[in-house]
């Protein structure tokens, strides 16, 4: 195909295909004449990993021309790609280096021993949620941390189910992908979910006798 039909098939404007292909990130297409290029589905399946790594993800060019390093290294187990990707999607908490925070750490190193999770302690994810919970004990929540094993349970739950999603798929590009969009998106549907849950329990536990639903005001 033409890089207009690769435009309409992607939705992505000729200009921007062109700057992927100067940047690096999308392989040239094969020279049909001095003007023309074709290009196939190969093409195609990286611009929309590009896409998604770029608007679901929200990696910078940078980052997106790791990820696909890492895509197109043979050396690089499946495990080892994701780790590329989806390490890069978790929110950065900047915060106050402080007893709280060494304390946090040390307890989500024992969470992750006890769980026996093969995750590295410098983890982005690992660190993400100590910056968590030391903002917890800092404005006196720090008990919330008795409840870390009964969120551990439910994590391991639904993290089962992602990586049997993503592993539908036989392209490493399109595991990459599902794996990217099911991290950001599926977190989505998880908190409405989980919201939801909230309302459902809530009912039951502290609504009317007469089983009314007790919704809280919308702007809570």
């Amino acid at each position: 195909m033409r890089i207009g039909e690769l435009s309409r098939r992607t939705g992505v404007p000729v200009p921007t295909i062109k700057y992927y292909v100067r940047e690096g990130l999308l392989p040239a297409g094969r020279l049909t004449s001095p003007n023309q290029a074709s290009y196939d589905d190969a093409h195609e399946r990286r611009l929309r990993l590009i896409r998604a790594l770029l608007d679901v993800g929200g990696l910078k060019v940078a980052a997106i021309a790791e990820v696909l390093a890492a895509v197109d290294d043979p050396g690089r187990s499946v495990h080892k790609v994701l780790g590329e990707a989806t390490d890069r999607t978790v929110p950065r908490y900047p915060g106050a280096q402080d007893d709280e925070l060494e304390a946090a750490r040390e307890e989500v190193a024992e969470l992750i021993g006890r769980r026996g999770w093969r995750v590295d302690h410098n983890n982005p994810a690992a660190e993400a949620l100590a910056g968590a919970l030391a903002t917890l004990e800092r404005i006196g929540h720090g008990e919330f941390a008795e409840l870390l094993d009964d969120y551990a349970d439910a994590a391991e739950r639904v993290a089962r189910v992602d990586i049997a999603y993503v592993g539908r798929w036989a392209g490493l590009e399109d595991v990459v992908e599902r794996a990217v969009v099911g991290t950001m998106l599926g977190e989505a549907v998880f908190t409405s979910l989980r919201r939801m849950a909230h309302v459902d329990v809530s009912a039951r536990a502290f609504g009317n006798e007469d089983g009314e639903r007790t919704d809280p005001p919308a702007d809570e």
